[in-house]
């Protein structure tokens, strides 16, 4: 319990005044808050009964969407009337804490964050009683509906910030979970799901059709025969709300794959194989989301392994950095990003998160 502790205390002193999560106080280019690290530690801090600080990151966030209307419907009309979008109109995927976009050059045409979103704002909404939908959070999350109906076909940058002339499986993942989850949302307050659920539905058909390679899904749409271990985004954390479900054939062969090309020499997971990032370390985030899995399928060893890989990654400050180096992929570029951007991000507010959604979920197996 001692780095749960830890890392409850890490992600509340990284909460700013606002709800905004950093996602790394002490490496600069991750002095933001991103939609897709913030909703996965709200729903963190709500699987350890902080709802405070989760309400307040919702706050935040659907605030910030609805000031950002006027950008929404614009590109809305352009798509409409097929017209180029203006990236001046799309939604970034991350901010300042106070609200500002960023002025560097970053791939922000991001969806996934947007999906993660929804599914947190109704994951959120079921610890209520009854379940409400304050009013910006029911405008925000209409304005996100109409927008990833209007986008999610378009190529766009994955969760690693990567390959924008792609579509990622796990980006679409994620957009069906939130869309998936929120139409419940809009069901249980009365409003009109149609659309929420239509998307979804043709979202799901894509991926079964043009996702899938021998059986397993593959990293993007109609690509090589390669997986990405955020591909276990089709499964965990959205649990119910998930594309497919831990025991579907498809799910369980893309584990397989992900546990023979991606599990490292130490016990961690990799991103993918190609991953040059710091070497392509292992990943403390993907580790836990792993253990996940195997929690949410009854493996009681397989979890209490990656929960043992993470813990171990802490520091003596108790801090859980990004990844960890000690058998990286491509050892040779590990000097390069250490002179670019300096040591790996430590304490990464995300890799805490995912701990703590880990260790809640064992807890609550009676594994």
């Amino acid at each position: 319990m001692i780095l749960v502790t830890q890392s409850i205390a890490v992600i509340e002193a990284g909460q700013g005044t606002n709800g905004a999560y950093v996602a790394c106080p002490s490496y600069s280019s991750y002095n933001y808050c991103w939609f897709r690290d913030g909703t996965f530690i709200a729903v963190a801090m709500d699987r350890w009964q902080k709802h405070e600080s989760a309400r307040r990151f919702y706050d935040w966030a659907t605030a910030l969407v609805v000031a950002r209307a006027d950008g929404i419907e614009r590109c809305l009309e352009n798509v409409a009337q097929g017209r180029p979008l203006n990236p001046a109109d799309l939604l970034h995927t991350r901010y300042t804490l106070d609200g500002r976009q960023g002025d560097e050059d970053w791939p922000n045409f991001q969806l996934d964050g947007f999906g993660t979103l929804l599914w947190g704002l109704q994951h959120h909404m079921q610890l209520t009683d009854p379940p409400t939908m304050p009013s910006v959070w029911a405008r925000a999350a209409n304005l996100l509906v109409r927008y990833l109906a209007a986008l999610w076909q378009r190529p766009n940058s994955d969760c690693w910030e990567e390959f924008s002339d792609q579509i990622a499986v796990s980006t679409l993942a994620a957009l069906y979970a939130g869309l998936h989850a929120i139409s419940a949302a809009f069901e249980a307050n009365g409003q009109d799901a149609t659309l929420a659920l239509d998307t979804a539905r043709q979202i799901k058909a894509f991926l079964l059709g043009s996702g899938v390679r021998d059986g397993h899904l593959i990293k993007q749409i109609e690509g090589e025969d390669v997986v990405d271990a955020s591909l276990l985004w089709a499964s965990v954390p959205f649990q119910e709300h998930s594309f497919l479900q831990p025991s579907d054939p498809v799910m369980q062969a893309t584990v397989a794959r992900i546990e023979q090309d991606l599990v490292g020499k130490t016990g961690g997971v990799h991103r993918y194989a190609k991953d040059t990032f710091y070497g392509g370390g292992e990943w403390v985030l993907l580790t836990a989301l792993l253990g996940e899995y195997y929690t949410a399928t009854g493996n009681l060893t397989g979890g209490q392994r990656c929960l043992a890989f993470v813990e171990a990654s802490a520091n003596e400050q108790g801090h859980l950095p990004e990844q960890v180096s000690r058998a990286p992929l491509h050892p040779e570029y590990v000097e390069h990003w250490l002179g670019c951007w300096g040591p790996v991000a430590c304490p990464l507010l995300w890799s805490h998160a995912a701990y703590l959604s880990l260790s809640a979920q064992v807890r609550e197996s009676g594994l």
